[in-house]
């Protein structure tokens, strides 16, 4: 019975913290702007203006999961104090393995959640659209890439999150060279932004024969979307547009038939494609998207006031500056170079194990 009062003192001690996070959860207000939301949506005409009554209900399915959230942490933790009171009053242990396991649960609930109070960012509510570059080194490039897009992917399966393929540029023999994805849920963005940059990968490569060890790198591209068009104003004379045919091995992901376009944001040098669409239409509406949030995103990490201060240098790709290694070979071990946080279960990484370094970024950015 020893552990069960080592749990409810356990449990005592994350009281405090449990409530702590009500008020940085802001739930006071968030209930309150509920109410104002359903009333509004009960209104007559509600409906009739399409665009604002989505953006009401977006908001609303946002705030109803923060609180629902909340109240789940809140009876876990009522479950674990009568699970600790009677199993202490019938001297039974045989809930032991469940309390251990619920508890762990609820403490990396307790500390997800904080993290999410971190995310105050601009952008950082929004979606994520995140894009993939095979760096030098060919073949073996592309194979990296398209396992960071694996990885990715999987990280949001993991976590509810829906994925969007908006681009895809097949690799000459295996891997991809170029995507684009966007994964679309709250705080998306906020949680991804600390991936934006150069990955380095070192194994022993299935495409040499000798069995040399090789070290790779792709540069991953963390951008917000942005909703709002008038958020990032778009000039047509600050644009050049290009239509082709799609290119690749093709596959699911490219619609051959289909006329690719690509987007030259001419102040800045930045080009944006998109070729997976049926029309060009379509893939002109995904460059915009892509265009909006790749200069809505230099705009945030650049600490700039508006858009128009955006210089080309700084959209250059350095290859080496990398922010995290995954090591296969000679051990394994994945390491984040900015916060030296490390994970050595390396298929657990690339099988979408990433909280563990988001949460270190975060932490560490909130207490700079």
């Amino acid at each position: 019975m020893l552990e069960f009062e080592e749990y409810k003192a356990r449990l005592s001690a994350a009281k405090p913290a449990l409530e702590l996070l009500q008020g940085a959860l802001k739930l006071e207000s968030a209930r309150k702007e509920i109410e104002e939301l359903e009333a509004a949506s009960e209104r007559d005409g509600f409906w009739n203006d399409v665009e604002n009554s989505q953006k009401v209900q977006k908001r609303l399915k946002t705030l109803k999961a923060k609180v629902e959230n909340y109240e789940k942490l809140c009876a876990a933790w009522d479950d674990m104090a009568v699970m600790c009171e009677m199993a202490i009053e019938e001297n039974d242990d045989s809930m032991l393995e469940e309390l251990k396991s619920e508890f762990d649960r609820f403490s990396e609930n307790v500390e997800s959640t904080r993290l999410s109070t971190l995310l105050t960012g601009e952008y950082d509510a929004n979606n994520a659209i995140l894009t993939f570059h095979a760096g030098a080194g060919g073949t073996e490039a592309q194979d990296w890439a398209s396992m960071l897009y694996r990885m990715y992917n999987m990280w949001a399966e993991r976590h509810g999150y829906k994925v969007k393929v908006m681009d895809y540029l097949d690799g000459d023999e295996a891997g991809l060279k170029s995507a684009t994805i966007m994964i679309e849920g709250d705080n998306a963005y906020g949680f991804l932004k600390s991936e934006h940059g150069i990955h380095r990968l070192v194994r022993v490569s299935p495409f040499d024969a000798a069995g040399r060890r090789h070290t790779s790198f792709a540069a991953v591209e963390v951008m917000p979307e942005i909703t709002d068009n008038s958020e990032i104003e778009l000039r047509d004379d600050d644009i050049e547009m290009q239509v082709y045919r799609s290119s690749g091995a093709g596959g699911q992901k490219v619609n051959k038939t289909s006329s690719a376009v690509r987007l030259i944001h001419k102040p800045t040098g930045i080009v944006v494609s998109s070729q997976v669409e049926r029309s060009h239409f379509q893939n002109l509406e995904n460059c915009k998207n892509m265009l909006r949030a790749r200069l809505a995103e230099i705009k945030e990490r650049e600490h700039l006031e508006k858009i128009s201060d955006i210089k080309g240098v700084q959209m250059k790709i350095e290859w080496g500056s990398q922010i995290r290694s995954y090591v296969f070979m000679p051990y394994q071990l994945v390491k984040d170079h900015r916060t030296e946080y490390e994970n050595g279960n390396i298929q657990n990484v690339m099988d979408g194990d990433l909280d563990g370094f988001i949460n270190a970024f975060l932490s560490m950015k909130a207490s700079n």
